[in-house]
């Protein structure tokens, strides 16, 4: 589990295709605190630790987890959002974050509003009944607060530490984002389903 409040941006400094997609990314965190096998969500997304270095750590990514993320796109040299597993204890400052992404969304339009800059993305429809007004969403593992909902369109302000120590500083228009929706929106619509 995860709270969606990253902290390190890392860097996918080699990938290699054999039967998984394989990939190293460098890092600030003391790798030397990190176990073969701990859980570190990248972009949102839940990976597998299998080897380390003195600032690096590698994951294996399955193609069903590259068909429903945005991870298919990485490049050598990308900026990647990272965000170690909670511990129990741990300050719970954004919302409860699986590392399990429900799809990718896409930045559709970004508006300077002061030093914040609001964002539209553009869900896929299965999953924009899911999101709310006010609910949380995590965006390319970063947990976020929904502003407004038009359709499959919805809106996010990002503060200006947001876009600083995060990948949100380098995002543009027609970027595809890893969407993991709200935990408790899921159960709730499921209940409504079934008492209907």
């Amino acid at each position: 589990m995860f709270t969606g409040i990253i902290t390190d941006v890392g860097e996918i400094v080699a990938l290699e295709q054999r039967g998984d997609l394989k990939a190293r990314i460098k890092t600030a965190y003391d790798t030397k605190g990190i176990e073969l096998g701990a859980s570190i969500a990248s972009d949102g997304v839940c990976l597998t630790v299998i080897a380390l270095g003195d600032d690096w750590y590698d994951v294996e990514i399955s193609a069903e987890t590259v068909s429903k993320t945005n991870l298919g796109d990485w490049r050598e040299g990308r900026p990647v959002n990272l965000e170690r597993a909670l511990k129990v204890g741990d300050e719970l400052g954004g919302h409860i974050v699986s590392g399990h992404v429900d799809g990718v969304a896409e930045i559709v339009a970004m508006k300077d509003e002061g030093d914040s800059t609001r964002f539209t993305f553009k869900a896929p429809e299965s999953l924009a009944k899911f999101i709310a007004s006010k609910g949380s969403v995590a965006l390319n593992g970063t947990s976020l607060t929904v502003n407004e909902v038009d359709g499959c369109d919805f809106g996010v302000n990002i503060i200006p530490h947001t876009k600083e120590v995060t990948t949100w500083g380098h995002a543009k228009v027609g970027d595809k984002i890893n969407l993991e929706i709200d935990t408790l929106a899921r159960y709730v619509a499921r209940l409504a389903e079934m008492g209907s």
